[in-house]
């Protein structure tokens, strides 16, 4: 009787759209090496794929919901519209992966490597994100309502009017990363570092940010009305005053929070592109 293993190859194979084999066929019994095709349609819902090397493969259109990509190579990937909901591509390399209009919702990305992923207008809400990479990567637009970001990195990231509202990002990296106008509403950050990153025009409304880190942060009109920053790290003055706060904006000792149109203009705040 066919193995699993098996059984999901010849499922992946009769998805292919158009291909072209690399050289050296898939031996048979044992070797991991998926043949290099150049597109992937149809439906592969819940094939196990672990471990598998798919450099620069092209799901189009694809439905690989609930399917087990644990620890594969899927580097250079391209994922145009397609379906991963539920899917197991924890430590999985997707390193300059590009993801247009792509779904992972409730999928396991935890200690993936996403570095320098497109993926504007992706998403990824309620999916764990635990510990995976995302240094350098194009999110703009992107959806990661309710995932769990624990410890991830987004260190110089685009996150442009990214949706973080309700996630569980302690302890998350986000230097250097530009977050205009990105929505915060509600996560959970406690120790997250926003150093230096770019928190013009976003929302931080009802978010828990204990021990997070605002040193040389962009703050011009941040709405951190009702914001507990009490016990932030790095903020200044000169910061709270570019922000949005009110009678309710909680701070550290010394620093008063402003309402925006309040007080003297500043000219320190830059929106960096």
């Amino acid at each position: 009787m066919p193995t699993k293993a098996f059984q999901a190859l010849i499922a992946l194979t009769a998805l292919v759209m158009t291909a072209s084999c690399a050289s050296g066929a898939l031996a048979a019994g044992g070797d991991r090496e998926i043949p290099r095709f150049t597109a992937f349609g149809g439906a592969c819902p819940k094939c196990e794929l672990s471990g598998r090397k798919m450099t620069g493969a092209h799901f189009i259109g694809a439905d690989f919901s609930g399917t087990a990509l644990v620890g594969s190579d899927l580097r250079d990937a391209r994922f145009l519209k397609s379906n991963f909901t539920g899917a197991d591509l924890s430590h999985a390399d997707l390193t300059n992966a590009e993801m247009l209009a792509a779904t992972f919702t409730n999928a396991n990305l935890s200690h993936a490597r996403l570095r320098s992923i497109e993926a504007r207008g992706a998403v990824f809400a309620g999916t764990n994100l635990s510990k995976a990479d995302l240094s350098d990567s194009s999110l703009t637009g992107a959806d990661f309502s309710r995932a769990i970001l624990t410890e991830a990195g987004f260190r110089s990231a685009g996150m442009q009017a990214a949706n973080l509202s309700r996630v569980a990002a302690r302890g998350a990296d986000f230097r250097d990363t530009t977050l205009t106008a990105a929505v915060l509403t509600g996560g959970h950050f406690e120790r997250a570092s926003f150093r230096s990153a770019d928190l013009t025009l976003a929302v931080l409304t009802g978010g828990g940010f204990d021990g997070a880190d605002f040193r040389d942060a962009e703050l011009a009109h941040t709405l951190i009305a009702g914001v507990d920053l009490s016990r932030a790290r790095g903020l200044t003055q000169d910061q709270v005053d570019e922000a949005c706060g009110d009678a309710r904006t909680r701070l550290p000792s010394g620093l008063t929070p402003r309402a925006c149109g309040t007080g003297a203009p500043r000219t320190r705040a830059t929106v960096r592109p």
